[in-house]
């Protein structure tokens, strides 16, 4: 079970909500609360089609704790980012899909673990730093990898050197935020519960697929696309869903600036 002490659990339908709870920390990770994270995750994998990470308080998360990443030998420091690696990676490629809910901070670690959903959402409130190069230390949590990969190497190098510190609007439009909303949770658990609605196996492709294609050639990544095409054309879950489009009785795609469908 989790410990909601430091990461609450909370079913809302076929959405799992999976909170930080240290608010007095502006919801600072330390190694507990990345274990209760994956226990988390875990149990969302298991009851749930979708799942919302957010913060409890006023912060999403203020990143490492500091006061217990200090006192760590090397080889310590080594063995902790790698478990903070193996239990985002639960986040970004695991069974179903996660949208992060961003108010407040998203600084360091709190950035590297929203990078890990495959959704952000932020509100006016929100602000997003990389300050390891203040600090004397380096991401430690997959940002060097997936927040690279959302915003550019070169945007985050200037983050982490400078110290500068974004908007939601302005990390939206470097690629960072996916919508800016008026209430970040509200709107994440609206996105969350639409994306329980699809097909088990194309939510599946989609997480686990995708990012594997981004690091293949282009050769490799087309084969593989193929093949997981044909793969999900093939579960009665899609053939039920193209026959229901086919008969009329599912909703066609609209045109949002016409209203009108297309």
């Amino acid at each position: 079970m989790t410990d909601e002490t430091l990461v609450t659990y909370e079913m809302r339908g076929n959405v799992a909500l999976i909170g930080l709870n240290r608010a007095a920390k502006r919801n600072a990770i330390s190694d507990r609360v990345v274990e209760a994270i994956s226990q988390a995750v875990t149990r969302a994998s298991s009851q749930a089609k979708a799942g919302v990470l957010h913060g409890h308080g006023a912060h999403f998360c203020a990143g490492l704790d500091l006061a217990e990443h200090a006192q760590k030998p090397l080889i310590d420091a080594v063995k902790g980012s790698r478990r903070w690696h193996a239990v985002f990676d639960q986040i970004e490629r695991g069974t179903i899909p996660f949208v992060a809910a961003i108010s407040g901070a998203a600084v360091g670690g709190g950035f590297e673990l929203a990078a890990a959903a495959q959704v952000r959402v932020a509100d006016g409130t929100a602000f997003f730093a990389l300050p390891e190069g203040q600090r004397g230390i380096f991401v430690g949590g997959g940002g060097s990898v997936r927040i690279a990969r959302l915003i550019g190497a070169a945007r985050m190098g200037d983050m982490m050197l400078t110290g500068r510190v974004l908007t939601a609007a302005e990390m939206e439009r470097w690629g960072g935020v996916s919508y800016v909303a008026d209430t970040a949770l509200e709107r994440a658990v609206e996105i969350a519960a639409q994306m329980a609605t699809n097909a088990e196996f194309t939510n599946y492709a989609i997480i686990n697929a995708l990012p594997r294609i981004a690091d293949m050639s282009s050769e490799d990544g087309l084969f593989t696309e193929s093949m997981v095409s044909s793969l999900a054309s093939m579960t009665d879950d899609a053939q039920v869903r193209l026959q229901d489009f086919l008969e009329k009785r599912s909703a066609r795609v609209k045109d949002p600036n016409a209203g009108e469908k297309a």
